[in-house]
C-alpha cells in the first residue's frame, strides 16, 4: 500500500502550543520579525485500507471539534513565511508515532500499521537566515531530533542491513602501549589505559585469543564508573588532612573499621570513598542499631522491615526506597534524560517486587531567569533545560501513575557545568510476596517488558566520561527514551503476589543493558541474544548486549515456572521471553547468530578492572557563613527581597505539573492550606495495600545547601543529614526510626589529591552525623562526572531521610489559626560550626512529644532561608498573618540553623523561645513594619513566573451559576445487592486500582479487564472479554490515566477508538438503553466519553462534528495537579443521588487537557437540560474563570457533564482519590459520594 500523509492543526482558540511558542521566540529569543506561528502535526501511514485511513483521520489524527485536518498538503500564508519540519532521529523511540499506530490498531482490530510523525512549524514574517538559525537551535536538539524533509517518502519500510557476525579486535593481545592508546580513543572507551592493559593481559594469558568487539564493549560497560563505582572504589593510599574536625572524623572512621572487621582485616582493607560511605551503617549495625534493616544478596534498593497497620491489623511489610541520578543524559537531552531518571529509579525497588507509590524530585540548575543570550556555547539554555527536564520527569511519572510528593530545584551557578537530576522513590510490598533465592543451574532467565533498540547504547559509559564541547556532539545514542505505559504494565504484574513468588532473583535493565542486567543475576549464564525482542532489525550482537532500552526487567525462575510466568505476563499485555539459562560454569557466555560472541570468566569480570590508586588532601576548611540576609533598607524590603530569592521563592508553576495525588495514598499535597500556597517539607503517603486501608505512612525528606557545602564540604554534608532528619521531626516523625540514603555528585576527580579531598571530607561529615545520631545510610548513588571543560559542579551530598509513622500523627506546616503562639527550637552548634548532636537530639524529642500530644499544630524545619523563610511560607497557605514578638531580634530572621524547628502551638508554652503570634490582619509585622500577605505572596511567586507560569488569562462573558434540583425518578427494573462495575485498563491507564477500591468501598464489586494489544489475536480476545464483561455488569467506569500517553496529540483517543468496536458499542448501548445501566468516566475516561458522544448525547456516535463539546489543552499550556473546589450544579444523574445542589467538595485534579469547550448554544442547552453536573468555584461556591479556582479555563467553569438522562457522567476531578488520610493539608470536604450514589441506584 502507498503512504498516506495528513496534517492536523489546532483551530484558533485551541492553538495553545503555537501561541506559547510564538511568545518564546518573539520575547525570549528576540526574533522581532516574527509575526505569527503555526504548528501542525504531520502523520505518514502505510498499511491502511482507504476506508480505515479516512476513519482514522477524524478519530486518531485529529478531532473535528478542535482540529483542522488536511490531506497531503496544507494551506500556506500569502505573505513571507518559512516552514520547518522536525522529526526524531532514526532509531529513537517516538511515543507519538507509536501511540498513533496502536490507536489505529485498536480502531481497526487488525495489524498495527507503520506510522511516522513530524512537527511542522510555519513562521510568518520576514526572517533572516540568522533568525532561522536561532530558531532551529532552540527547537532542535541534535542529540534526539533533526530537521525533516517536506517530501513524502515512497515507503515507510526501512531496509536495514542485517549484520551476521561480530568482529574481533585483531591483534589486540599483541598491541603495544601506543596501539592500545589509539584503540582507547578510536572506540571511545570509558576505561583508562591501565584497565585496557589489564584486559589485554587477561585475554593473552588466560583466554589466549583476541576479544570480540562485544567483549571489549561489555567489559567497558561492566567496569564503568556508573556500573561499578570506579571512582568510589579507588584506593586512597595516603591522606593529608589539615582540618582538625575532618581529621577527628577520619580517625573515628578508622576505629570503626577495626570494630567492624577486626584489626587484621581492617589493616588489609583499602580506604576508599565507598568504604567511608558505607562505614556508618556497618558500625551502627554492629552496635545493635538498624534493627529493621532487610538484608539479602539481591541488592535492588534500600529495604527495611516495617509493621503496617491495615484494617486494624499489623502486617509484615518491606519498605523500599532508592535515589537515582541522570545528570549527563538530562544535560544533553533533558526530556528523555529526566524521564528515564525516574523510570530507572522506579525499576530498582520494582525489581525488588515492591509497588512504587511515591516519588521526590530534587534537581540542580543555573539561574533559569537569565537571558538566553547568556547561554554558553554548546550548552542548552538553563531555562530550556529546566522547563524540558520538568516536562520529561513529570510526563513519565504522570503516565505511569506515580504520585510525586515533593519537587525542589536548587539553583547554583556551578550546575551550569552539568545539571543535577535526582529522582528518589518509595515502594512497599507485603513481606510474603518477596522471595529471594540463589539461582541454580537449569533456572531460566526471562526478559519482560519493552523491546530493544539502539537508544541508550553506551549510556553507562557515557555518563562516566568527562564531557567537553566535542563530546556532546557524538553522544546522542547514549540517551535512553522512556515508555511509561510499558513500565506501568510491569508495576501491575509485580503487584500480583502469585507472580512475584515465582521470582527467585530479579534485576532491572538500567546501565549496561543485557550484559549487566542479566549478567549480574548469576555467576554462570548462557545468554541467547537471538531471543531478545527487537524494536527493529539491523541490531548487531554488541548492540543487543549493551543497549539500555528502557522498561525491561530480567527475572530468574525455576524451569517448571517459566511457562506460568510468561502466561501471567501476557495477561498483563507484556511480552516475556526466555533468553538465558543459569549454568554452573562460572562464565558469562553470549551467543548470537549461532556464534559465541562473549565467553568471559566471572572471576575476571568481578575484578572491576585493575585497582586505582590516589592520594587525598584536605586543607583547613573555613566555618561556613550562616547568614542569608537579603538586600533592603527596611524590614519590609528585606522580607520581600528574601521571598523572591532563587532557592527560597515558591516553585508552584514547576511543582503543579507533577501529579501529587494519584494512588489515593498522598497524606500531603506539595502545597497546602486553603489557598494551596504553603509548601510541604516532606512527602508522605500511606503504604499501598491492595485491599483494605493502610494507616501506616512512609515519610521522606531531603537536605542540602550548595553554598554551605561549597565553603565546607564536611560541615555541609553533616548539615544535609541534619536538615533531612529535622524535616521528618517537624512532620511528626520520631527521628530514631529514620533511615538515610545519600546522593553524592562531584566534579571529575582524576587523580588530583585536592579534588579527591572534597568527597572525602563530605563523606566524613556524613559519617560523623550518622554515628552521632545513630542513623545509618543504607544506600546511595554516586555520580562523579560533574565537569564541563574547566567548570565544576559544587560539592554535592544530598541526604534523603525516610521513616514510617502513623498517618494520623503527621502534621503539615501551614499556620492553622490566628492567635496561636509560635516558638523556635534552636539547633545548637559549637563555635567552630560543628553541631551539638546530643543536645540537638533532645530538642527533636521535645518537638516530637509536643506534636504527639497535640500541642504543636504546625511546624517548619529551618532550611536555607532561616526563620524569615519559615514564617513567610507558613503564613501563605491559609493567609494567616503573623506578628513577630518585640523581644525577638530581627537579625535572627536571616540566619541558617539546620536542625532548628519552628512550631505553631495550640496553647502558650512559657518555657520556649517565643518568636511571635499568628494574627488575622493579613500581614506579617516585623519591627513595627507591616508586610501585607498579598505582597508577600506576589514576591514568593514572581521570581519564577516567567519560567514556570502560575497564571493564565481566561474569560467567559456568559459565566453563570447553574442549578438543577429535579431528581430523576427512573430506577433499574432489576435490583442487585452488589452491582458490578467493569473497569477497562488500556495501555497508559493508571487509576484503575483507586477506582476499583472506590466502587468496593461503596458496596459494589469491581472487575478489571486489561486490554491487550501486543498482537492482533490478543486484541481480538480483549474485545470479546470486555464485551462479555459489559453484558454482565451494571456499570462501566472508564478510569483516569494517559491512554497511549495522551498521544497522538490528544487524550482519550485510545479508549474512544477501542470502544467503537461494533460488538463493544452494542453492549454499551444495551447496558444504557435496555438494562438501565450506568457509565462513568473520570479525567481520561471523561475525555473518552466526550470523544465518543456518550456525553452529552448518551450514545456512541460514529462521527463527531465541529459543534460538539470537547476537552482540550489547559490554557496555561501544561499539566495541572492540585485540589479544586467543585459545586454540585445538578442532581439529575443517579450518580448524584447522595448529593444536593450547592454541595462543595475539595477534589484532586491532575490533567493537561481538561478545558471544557463548546459553542455557547450547546452550553445553554446543557444548562437547560440539567446536564451540567459540576462547576469549578472559589471557596465561597461562586463559579470562577480565575485559574486559581478553574485550573484549565473551562467555559462556564464546567467540571463535569451528563447524558440527557443522567445515566452517563463524565468529570475531570478524581473523586476516586479519597481515603481518610489523603490531603491532610487540603481543606474542605474531600469525600464526594458519587460511587455510593451509583451503587445505591441498583439496590
Amino acid at each position: 500500500m502507498s503512504v498516506n500523509r495528513c496534517y492536523s492543526e489546532k483551530k484558533p482558540g485551541f492553538d495553545v502550543e503555537a501561541r506559547s511558542l510564538f511568545a518564546s521566540l518573539h520575547d525570549l529569543l528576540e526574533i522581532k520579525g516574527l509575526t505569527h506561528v503555526r504548528y501542525l502535526c504531520r502523520y505518514d501511514t502505510e498499511g491502511l485500507a482507504p476506508e480505515a485511513y479516512e476513519k482514522a483521520k477524524g478519530i486518531v489524527f485529529s478531532e473535528p471539534m478542535a482540529d483542522v485536518c488536511y490531506d497531503e498538503g496544507f494551506p500556506r500564508p500569502a505573505g513571507a513565511h518559512t516552514v520547518l519540519a522536525v522529526e526524531p532521529l532514526p532509531g529513537q523511540f517516538d511515543q507519538r508515532a507509536d501511540s498513533c499506530a496502536q490507536c489505529i490498531q485498536l480502531l481497526t482490530g487488525g495489524e498495527r500499521p507503520a506510522v511516522s510523525a513530524a512537527k511542522i512549524y510555519v513562521f510568518e514574517g520576514a526572517l533572516t537566515d540568522a533568525d532561522m538559525d536561532k530558531i532551529r537551535g532552540y527547537l532542535i536538539n541534535p542529540v534526539e531530533a533533526r530537521e525533516a524533509s517536506m517530501d513524502k517518502p515512497a515507503t515507510l519500510r526501512v531496509e536495514y542491513a542485517i549484520p551476521t557476525t561480530v568482529a574481533s579486535v585483531v591483534g589486540f593481545i599483541h598491541m603495544d602501549e601506543a596501539a592500545l592508546s589509539d584503540l582507547l580513543a578510536n572506540m571511545g572507551l570509558a576505561m583508562d589505559l591501565d584497565d585496557l592493559k589489564f584486559l589485554q593481559a587477561y585475554f593473552r594469558d588466560e583466554e589466549k585469543r583476541d576479544p570480540t568487539i562485544t567483549e571489549v564493549r561489555m567489559v567497558d560497560t561492566y567496569w564503568s564508573d556508573h556500573c561499578r563505582h570506579t571512582t568510589f572504589l579507588t584506593e586512597i593510599d595516603g591522606v593529608k588532612i589539615d582540618d582538625p574536625m575532618v581529621q577527628d572524623a577520619f580517625d573515628r572512621y578508622l576505629r570503626a573499621r577495626v570494630e567492624v572487621y577486626g584489626e587484621e582485616k581492617a589493616a588489609k582493607r583499602p580506604v576508599t570513598l565507598m568504604d567511608i560511605a558505607t562505614a556508618g551503617a556497618k558500625v551502627l549495625k554492629k552496635r545493635g542499631y538498624l534493627k529493621n534493616l532487610d538484608e539479602s544478596e539481591e541488592i535492588n534498593a534500600c529495604s527495611i522491615k516495617v509493621k503496617a497497620l491495615v484494617d486494624g491489623r499489623y502486617e509484615d511489610w518491606l519498605l523500599m526506597f532508592k535515589n537515582e541520578t541522570h545528570n549527563h543524559p538530562t544535560e544533553i537531552e533533558p526530556f528523555g534524560g529526566a524521564a528515564t531518571c525516574l523510570g530507572g529509579a522506579i525499576r530498582d525497588p520494582l525489581s525488588g517486587r515492591s509497588y512504587v507509590y511515591q516519588a521526590m524530585r530534587v534537581t540542580g540548575a543555573g539561574d533559569p531567569t537569565v537571558p538566553l543570550s547568556e547561554t554558553l556555547e554548546h550548552k542548552l539554555p538553563q531555562r530550556k533545560l529546566c522547563q524540558t527536564a520538568a516536562a520529561g520527569y513529570s510526563s513519565y511519572g504522570n503516565q505511569i501513575g506515580l504520585a510525586t510528593g515533593l519537587v525542589h530545584e536548587i539553583y547554583h551557578p556551578g550546575y551550569v557545568a552539568k545539571r543535577m537530576e535526582i529522582g528518589a522513590v518509595v515502594g512497599a510490598a507485603p513481606l510474603e510476596n518477596v522471595i529471594r533465592e540463589v539461582p541454580e543451574a537449569g533456572d531460566i532467565v526471562i526478559l519482560l517488558g519493552g523491546k530493544t533498540g539502539r537508544d541508550g547504547c553506551g549510556g553507562a559509559t557515557g555518563s562516566s566520561k568527562k564531557h567537553t564541547e566535542e563530546s556532546l556532539e557524538t553522544c546522542g545514542a547514549e540517551v535512553q527514551k522512556g515508555n511509561p505505559p510499558e513500565e506501568r504494565k510491569i508495576q501491575r504484574l509485580f503487584r500480583n503476589g502469585e507472580v512475584t513468588r515465582m521470582i527467585r532473583r530479579c534485576n532491572d535493565f538500567g546501565a549496561g543493558g543485557v550484559s549487566v542486567a542479566i549478567g549480574e543475576l548469576a555467576d554462570g549464564l548462557d545468554i541467547n541474544l537471538d531471543a531478545v525482542p527487537k524494536k527493529y532489525d539491523g541490531l548487531d550482537g554488541t548492540e543487543l548486549a549493551i543497549s539500555e532500552s528502557q522498561e525491561r526487567m530480567a527475572v530468574v525462575v525455576r524451569a517448571k515456572d517459566a511457562d506460568a510466568f510468561i502466561a501471567a505476563a501476557a495477561r498483563e499485555n507484556i511480552e516475556a521471553v526466555a533468553v538465558a539459562t543459569v549454568t554452573d560454569k562460572n562464565r558469562l557466555c553470549m551467543t548470537w547468530n549461532g556464534n559465541t560472541i562473549v565467553d568471559i570468566s566471572r572471576g575476571f569480570l568481578n575484578t572491576n578492572g585493575c585497582a586505582k590508586h590516589v592520594t587525598a588532601e584536605v586543607a583547613a576548611l573555613p566555618v561556613p557563613s550562616i547568614a542569608c540576609a537579603p538586600e533592603g533598607q527596611t524590614e519590609k524590603e528585606k522580607l520581600l527581597n528574601h521571598a523572591s530569592t532563587l532557592g527560597i521563592c515558591l516553585e508552584r508553576g514547576l511543582v503543579e505539573r507533577f501529579d501529587g495525588s494519584i494512588g489515593a495514598n498522598s497524606v500531603f499535597m506539595p502545597f497546602g492550606g486553603k489557598y494551596q500556597l504553603t509548601p510541604a517539607q516532606v512527602m508522605a503517603a500511606t503504604m499501598p495495600a491492595l485491599s483494605g486501608q493502610c494507616e501506616t505512612a512512609s515519610v521522606m525528606a531531603f537536605g542540602f545547601d550548595p553554598y554551605y557545602t561549597e565553603r565546607n564540604p564536611f560541615l555541609g554534608a553533616s548539615a544535609a543529614v541534619i536538615e533531612s532528619v529535622a524535616k521528618l521531626v517537624a512532620a511528626g516523625c520520631d527521628f530514631e526510626t529514620a533511615y538515610l540514603t545519600f546522593q553524592e555528585y562531584f566534579e571529575r576527580l582524576g587523580k588530583d589529591p585536592k579534588r579527591f579531598g572534597k568527597p572525602l571530607s563530605a563523606l566524613l561529615g556524613a559519617y560523623n552525623a550518622q554515628e552521632e545520631l545513630c542513623l545509618g545510610a543504607i544506600g546511595g548513588k554516586d555520580s562523579m562526572s560533574g565537569s564541563f571543560d574547566d567548570m565544576d559542579v559544587p560539592p554535592t551530598l544530598v541526604s534523603f531521610a525516610i521513616a514510617p509513622q502513623d498517618a494520623s500523627r503527621l502534621i503539615s506546616p501551614e499556620f492553622k489559626a490566628a492567635g496561636h503562639p509560635v516558638y523556635f527550637f534552636d539547633a545548637p552548634y559549637f563555635q567552630d560550626g560543628s553541631p551539638d548532636y546530643q543536645t540537638m537530639k533532645h530538642v527533636w524529642n521535645e518537638v516530637a512529644n509536643l506534636i504527639a500530644a497535640g500541642k504543636a499544630v504546625s511546624a517548619w524545619a529551618l532550611s536555607v532561608g532561616g526563620i524569615a523563610e519559615g514564617v513567610g511560607k507558613m503564613a501563605l497557605g491559609n493567609q494567616i498573618g503573623f506578628a513577630f514578638d518585640e523581644s525577638f531580634p530581627t537579625e535572627a530572621l536571616y540566619l541558617k540553623n539546620f536542625g532548628g524547628i519552628l512550631i505553631e502551638a495550640a496553647e502558650d508554652l512559657p518555657a520556649y523561645w517565643l518568636v511571635g503570634r499568628t494574627t488575622d490582619d493579613g500581614a506579617i509585622t516585623v519591627a513595627g513594619e507591616r508586610v501585607p500577605l498579598d505582597e508577600l505572596t506576589a514576591a514568593f511567586e514572581s521570581r519564577l513566573e516567567s519560567v514556570f507560569p502560575t497564571r493564565a488569562d481566561a474569560a467567559d462573558e456568559h459565566l453563570a451559576k447553574v442549578s438543577w434540583t429535579e431528581r430523576s425518578c427512573k430506577a433499574p427494573t432489576v435490583k442487585t445487592a452488589k452491582p458490578l462495575a467493569v473497569i477497562p485498563v488500556f495501555p497508559g491507564t493508571n487509576c484503575e486500582y483507586d477506582t476499583a477500591r472506590a466502587v468496593e468501598n461503596a458496596g459494589g464489586a469491581a472487575e478489571i479487564v486489561v486490554v491487550r494489544n501486543f498482537s492482533a489475536d490478543a486484541l481480538h480476545q480483549s474485545a470479546e472479554q470486555l464485551e462479555q464483561a459489559v453484558r454482565r455488569a451494571q456499570m462501566v467506569i472508564l478510569p483516569g490515566g494517559f491512554s497511549g500517553g495522551d498521544e497522538p496529540d490528544g487524550s482519550g483517543k485510545f479508549i474512544a477508538s477501542f470502544l467503537r468496536n461494533p460488538a463493544i458499542k452494542d453492549s454499551i448501548h444495551e447496558l444504557l438503553q435496555k438494562r438501565d445501566g450506568l457509565m462513568l468516566g473520570i479525567c481520561n475516561g471523561f475525555q473518552a466519553l466526550i470523544k465518543l458522544g456518550l456525553v452529552p448525547y448518551g450514545e456512541i456516535r460514529d462521527e463527531m462534528t465541529g459543534d460538539d463539546p470537547t476537552l482540550t489543552f489547559n490554557l496555561i499550556g501544561r499539566h495541572q495537579s492540585c485540589y479544586v473546589t467543585t459545586r454540585v450544579a445538578s442532581v439529575k444523574s443517579p450518580w448524584l443521588s447522595a448529593c444536593a445542589v450547592g454541595d462543595l467538595h475539595s477534589i484532586a485534579v491532575s490533567h493537561g487537557e481538561g478545558r471544557f469547550v463548546a459553542p455557547q448554544h450547546v452550553i445553554d442547552s446543557l444548562a437547560q437540560n440539567g446536564q451540567i453536573a459540576f462547576q469549578y468555584t472559589d471557596l465561597t461556591g461562586e463559579p470562577s474563570m480565575d485559574i486559581a479556582w478553574n485550573p484549565n479555563g473551562s467555559l462556564c467553569a464546567i467540571e463535569g457533564i451528563t447524558s440527557p438522562d443522567g445515566r452517563v457522567l463524565g468529570k475531570m476531578g478524581h473523586t476516586e482519590r479519597y481515603s481518610p488520610f489523603v490531603g491532610r493539608n487540603i481543606y474542605g470536604e474531600k469525600y464526594q459520594p458519587i460511587f455510593a450514589g451509583g451503587v445505591q441506584y441498583f439496590k
